[in-house]
């Protein structure tokens, strides 16, 4: 079992301002959006009663993001939220989307470590610049999720598509190779 990192703390003052305490300045809504893209978990507590306020602050980027017309979630999504939060029972959507998330994760972490142990050009130089400007490209792409994602696919099915995923991703890539090979 690993150990997960220390979150960035974040302190939200009186006047509402947030200071992170890694780098002692002020942050904005979106430089925490950036840390948690970048891949840090963050916490946020107010600094006078040090209430945690971290999922609020989350859903306030998210609400932010759909408001400026990045569809972060699908409308049937979130309608199933609010049920979930409207339901009065205890709801397993939470955990639900918390298994999803983490199969996601791990499926997208699979999918690159094949690319890179099946590929004959990854003993190339300069190939280890290049594969890490794709997987940037595929994050900011897919915004983290596993190219292919069926989330419903029999089980039977998944091995065929993960193969036509990295299929897929091998074409891109030697394509890739091929327009950089013409422009050196």
């Amino acid at each position: 079992m690993t150990d997960k990192p220390a979150p960035l703390l974040i302190k939200r003052y009186a006047s509402r301002r947030l200071y992170n305490t890694e780098t002692s300045d002020y942050v904005t809504l979106e430089d925490i959006s950036g840390f948690i893209r970048d891949g840090r978990e963050v916490q946020i507590v107010d600094l006078k009663t040090g209430d945690d306020l971290t999922r609020q602050y989350l859903l306030q980027i998210i609400a932010e993001h759909e408001s400026r017309g990045e569809n972060v979630l699908p409308v049937d999504v979130l309608n199933d939220l609010v049920r979930s939060y409207m339901g009065g029972d205890a709801s397993v959507v939470p955990q639900f989307l918390q298994a999803s998330f983490e199969m996601l994760r791990d499926g997208q972490s699979k999918v690159m470590e094949n690319v890179t142990a099946l590929n004959p050009m990854a003993k190339m130089p300069g190939f280890e610049l290049m594969q890490a400007q794709q997987e940037a490209f595929m994050k900011a792409m897919t915004g983290g999720l596993t190219p292919g994602w069926t989330g419903g696919a029999d089980k039977d099915e998944a091995p065929q598509e993960e193969a036509e995923d990295l299929a897929t991703i091998k074409k891109q890539l030697a394509e890739l190779q091929a327009k950089l090979s013409k422009m050196s």
